[in-house]
């Protein structure tokens, strides 16, 4: 099953500027994790804002799970999308708690089910005596398996992440993918990761797109690992 399918996308910032994005075709299968790479400014950050539903293109579709949220006469909110998304920031709320950011994304949940559905996030992302802590008291490993806990606790049917190992270092970045891979994977979440960094993607996701350059197949992570 197609959980992202994208025909004929084009964007520009302006009317009459090039386009940033240009008849851009791509799709994605349920569970799978996809790197988007390419230059600064080749349009990454704003492919996965077009498909959160955070700007509009100038022609073309997009289909959810096989329900159109894009195409000519067509505009799904961002909030009827059920797509996630954690920012490179993490943007969590710095007055709430771990437990009440968690919280906050699961408004439309029956009030009786917030409660299993908080600890069960808190128990995939390995933070359950953290929830009463505040976003200031976690470290920059810490903030993001919350924000990712936050994202996955709707329910979403496609995970977004723009640049999310940009705010680690060096020697946090490579246990933080393994383990972030493990939570997307055990989590069934289909996923799209914007990058810089190709080693960022060749550790986390299944196979790799480059904008504005043909589809690249990448080795596979069993393949990897046999190595």
């Amino acid at each position: 099953m197609k959980v992202l399918d994208i025909q004929g996308l084009t964007f520009s910032f302006s009317r009459g500027a090039a386009p940033v994005i240009n008849d851009f075709s791509f799709s994605i299968n349920k569970g799978e994790m996809v790197g988007v790479l390419g230059q600064s400014g080749s349009g990454k950050s704003t492919l996965l804002r077009l498909i959160a539903g955070l700007e509009l293109p100038e022609k073309g579709s997009i289909n959810i799970a096989g329900i159109p949220v894009v195409n000519k006469g067509l505009f799904v909110q961002p909030e009827d999308r059920g797509v996630g998304m954690v920012f490179q920031d993490y943007a969590l709320f710095p007055h709430m708690t771990v437990k009440d950011n968690i919280l906050f994304g699961l408004s439309r949940m029956p009030r009786k089910d917030r409660k299993s559905r908080l600890n069960e996030m808190l128990e995939l992302v390995h933070m359950e005596d953290y929830e009463k802590r505040y976003p200031h008291e976690l470290s920059g490993g810490q903030q993001q398996r919350i924000a990712l806990a936050r994202a996955l606790a709707p329910k979403p049917k496609l995970m977004l992440m723009d640049e999310p190992f940009s705010n680690l270092d060096a020697d946090l970045k490579e246990s933080i993918r393994e383990e972030l891979r493990s939570i997307l994977k055990k989590a069934n979440m289909t996923c799209v990761m914007v990058t810089h960094d190709r080693s960022d993607a060749d550790a986390i996701c299944d196979r790799s797109i480059f904008i504005g350059q043909p589809i690249v197949k990448k080795t596979s992570f069993n393949e990897r690992a046999a190595r």
